[in-house]
C-alpha cells in the first residue's frame, strides 16, 4: 500500500504526518534527534490528543552513536501519596475505576521532554514547541483513526458531555450531537495557551541570564511547582481526587539501564519492567533457534508458536513485572538463555486453553528474591460494558545525520476530567494498577504501574540496526515481534514486513481495569481468518475475526539502518495515519 521512505542523513517515522514534517524540519535546521522527538512529540499530542495527551505517559529509548550506548528514561508517572489499595477498598471499588479522577497518574511527559532536552538536546523548548502551538492554532483535519476513536452513540455523546463537559467541550466543541467528521479542521486553542506560558517562563530565565539548562529547568517548575500545578490540585480538590501540591513538586522520572535479550546476532532493547517493553526481548529469545521459516509465513503452525512463546512470556509478565523500586524483578533469570530452554519445553501441539503457568525465574537468577512470596496467576472471565472515549497510543521513531537515535510511545486518553482551561488530560493511567496485593502491579502510594507503552530498539552486533514502536495496548509486543520475525526470518521488505496480516492472542487478562479475559482466545485480521482458522479452532483456539488493516493489531512505525548500503529505511502502518520521510 506505500513505499518504503528511503534517506542518505536521517530518518523520521511517527504516528502523523504533521508531527513528522515538524520532526523533519527540526533536523533541516541542524537539531538532532532528540530535539526532532520533542517537537514530533508535542505535535502528536495535537493531532492524536485523544490517544497520546500533553501532558501523559512518554517511555523513551535514546541511542548515543558517540558511545554506542541504549538509555532508558522513565516516562510514566506514579501514583498520589493517598493512593493505597485500601483506600479505594474502603470506597467500594474491586479494580480501578475509569471515566474517573481517581484513575489519574501524575503527569510524566513535561519531566521526559526536559530531562531529555538537558541531557542531550541542542534546542530551546520554546523553540520546539512552536510547530505544535501553530497546529493547536491553526486547527489540524480530523483523520480517520480521530474520527474512530470519538466514535460514540448519541446517549453516549450525552452521557459523556454531563460527566465530563471540559473534556466534551475540547473534543465535541461543545456539540455532543454531532459526530466529528473526516478532514473536518479542528483546534487544541487551550493546550495552546499552557505552552505558551510555559515557553515565556524559559524566555523569561534567559533575559535573566540563566543558563540553557537552568531555563528548561524553569519550565519543569512552571508545570511542577508553579501554576500549573496549582491547577490539577485545585481540580483534586473539587473532584475528591489524590493528586496533590506535594505529589507534583517532588516528581521525578529518571536514567536507567534497557533490558536487553537476543535473537541470533541482534540484541533487542526495551525500557524496564514499569513497562511491558521486556516481553518483545524475551520472546524473541523464547523463539531462537525455532525454525519458523520452515513452517511457512502465517501458516497455522507459525501462528501457534509464536503464540505460545508470547503466552509463556505473558504468564512471567503477569507474576513478576512491576515497578522495579517496589518489586523485587528476577530480570537476568527471565532473561536467562537456560531459562528460555526450560520454558521452550512447554511448547505443545494443543492451544493452552487458558493463560500457561508462570516458571521459576530465581532458579536461574544470580541472587536470591527477597522474600518467598510468589504472586499466583489468578484469572478471571469479565465481559464489560463502559464508555471508551479516545483511545489507543501513538509513537515516534527518529534516526538523525550524526546516527542518534530516539524511540519514544507517547499516549493517555481523555476519559477522565481534563483541568480545566489548560487543554491537559491526565489519562488513565492508574486503571493499569491491580487492586490485588499479590499482583507484580499492585497499587502502592508513589509507585509506577506496569504499563503498556513499549518502544524499542535493535542493535546488530552492536550497532544500531532498528529503532520501532507501536500503539496498541498489550498487542504492541505482539506487533512488534510479528513485525521483526517478517525482517529477519522470512527476509520481507519491511514496509511489506508492516503491512503484513496479523494475529493477536488475548489468552490472558487485559491490562487495562477491568482486566477482561477471554481464555483460549485469538484475533485474527480478516485475510488471515480466512485462511487459518478452521486449523487453529482445531487445535483449540477460540477464534475471533477483526477486520482488515485493523488498527486493534498495532500500527508500527520504524526506522532501520542499511548500513551495507548506507541508508536509512522508514516504514510507517497504514493500519493509521502514521508516515515516514527522512533525507
Amino acid at each position: 500500500m506505500r513505499d518504503v521512505s528511503v534517506g542518505k542523513k536521517f530518518m523520521v517515522a511517527t504516528g502523523n504526518p504533521l508531527a513528522t514534517k515538524a520532526a523533519i524540519k527540526v533536523l533541516e535546521e541542524g537539531g538532532n534527534a532528540i530535539d526532532a522527538a520533542v517537537a514530533a512529540l508535542l505535535v502528536l499530542n495535537v493531532t492524536n490528543g485523544e490517544a497520546a495527551s500533553f501532558p501523559s505517559v512518554a517511555p523513551t529509548l535514546v541511542y548515543d552513536k558517540k558511545t554506542g550506548q541504549v538509555k532508558s528514561y522513565i516516562g510514566a508517572g506514579s501514583a498520589p501519596k493517598k493512593a493505597s489499595i485500601q483506600w479505594f477498598k474502603e470506597k467500594g471499588y474491586d479494580v480501578m475505576p475509569k471515566n474517573s479522577i481517581l484513575s489519574q497518574l501524575l503527569p510524566a511527559s513535561p519531566d521526559v521532554i526536559v530531562r531529555l532536552l538537558q541531557d542531550h538536546g541542542t534546542k530551546s523548548f520554546s523553540e520546539l514547541v512552536a510547530p505544535a502551538i501553530q497546529t493547536a492554532e491553526e486547527g489540524f483535519p480530523a483523520n480517520r483513526i480521530l474520527v474512530k476513536n470519538l466514535d460514540l452513540p448519541l446517549y453516549k455523546r450525552l452521557g459523556f458531555t454531563i460527566l465530563m463537559p471540559y473534556n466534551s467541550e475540547v473534543y465535541l466543541e461543545k456539540k455532543w450531537w454531532y459526530n466529528i467528521r473526516e478532514g473536518e479542521l479542528t483546534k487544541r486553542l487551550d493546550l495552546a495557551k499552557t505552552w505558551k506560558l510555559m515557553a515565556d517562563e524559559e524566555t523569561l530565565a534567559i533575559k535573566k541570564g540563566r543558563s540553557r539548562k537552568q531555563a528548561l529547568e524553569a519550565v519543569r517548575d512552571y508545570f511542577y511547582k508553579g501554576p500549573v500545578s496549582d491547577l490539577i490540585v485545585k481540580l483534586h480538590e473539587e473532584k475528591g481526587g489524590l493528586i496533590t501540591k506535594e505529589d507534583l513538586s517532588q516528581y521525578a522520572g529518571g536514567w536507567e539501564k534497557p533490558v536487553l535479550g537476543e535473537y541470533r546476532d541482534y540484541q533487542i532493547l526495551s525500557n524496564q519492567t514499569w513497562t511491558q517493553g521486556p516481553v518483545v526481548p524475551m520472546v524473541l529469545q523464547l523463539l531462537d533457534g525455532i525454525d519458523l521459516k520452515s513452517m511457512g509465513h502465517s501458516s497455522p503452525e507459525y501462528i501457534h508458536t509464536v503464540s505460545q512463546a508470547i503466552e509463556l512470556v505473558i504468564a512471567d509478565r503477569e507474576t513478576y513485572f512491576g515497578d522495579p523500586k517496589f518489586v523485587d524483578v528476577p530480570l537476568d533469570g527471565l532473561l536467562s538463555k537456560k531459562y528460555s530452554d526450560v520454558r521452550r519445553k512447554l511448547f505443545q501441539k494443543e492451544a493452552f486453553g487458558k493463560t500457561p503457568p508462570n516458571g521459576n525465574p530465581w532458579a536461574f537468577s544470580s541472587r536470591k528474591p527477597k522474600s518467598n512470596f510468589v504472586p499466583a496467576n489468578n484469572h478471571e472471565e469479565q465481559s464489560v460494558s463502559e464508555i471508551k472515549y479516545g483511545k489507543d497510543t501513538t509513537y515516534v521513531s527518529i534516526v538523525d545525520a550524526s546516527g542518534n537515535a530516539v524511540s519514544l510511545t507517547p499516549s493517555d486518553f481523555p476519559q477522565s476530567p481534563m483541568v480545566p482551561g489548560t487543554g491537559l488530560t491526565l489519562g488513565i493511567r492508574m486503571t493499569q494498577f491491580r487492586l490485588d496485593p499479590t499482583h507484580p502491579s499492585s497499587l502502592a502510594p508513589g509507585k509506577r504501574p506496569r504499563i503498556t507503552p513499549n518502544p524499542g530498539m535493535v542493535l546488530k552486533n552492536g550497532k544500531l540496526w532498528m529503532s520501532f514502536g507501536t500503539p496498541g495496548g498489550d498487542v504492541q509486543s505482539q506487533a512488534m515481534i510479528q513485525f521483526f520475525l517478517n525482517i529477519v526470518v522470512f527476509g520481507m521488505d519491511p514496509q511489506k514486513a508492516v503491512e503484513a496480516p496479523r494475529f493477536r492472542s488475548v489468552n490472558w487478562p487485559d491490562s487495562f481495569s477491568p482486566h477482561a479475559y477471554r481464555p483460549g482466545g485469538i484475533e485474527l485480521e480478516s485475510s488471515l481468518f480466512e485462511i487459518v482458522s478452521d486449523e487453529l479452532k482445531a487445535k483449540g483456539y477460540k477464534v475471533y475475526k477483526k477486520g482488515h488493516l485493523d488498527n486493534d493489531f498495532g500500527a508500527v512505525c520504524a526506522v532501520l539502518n542499511d548500513s551495507k548500503n548506507k541508508r536509512l529505511l522508514g516504514v510507517a502502518d497504514p493500519r493509521e495515519e502514521s508516515s515516514a520521510e527522512g533525507r
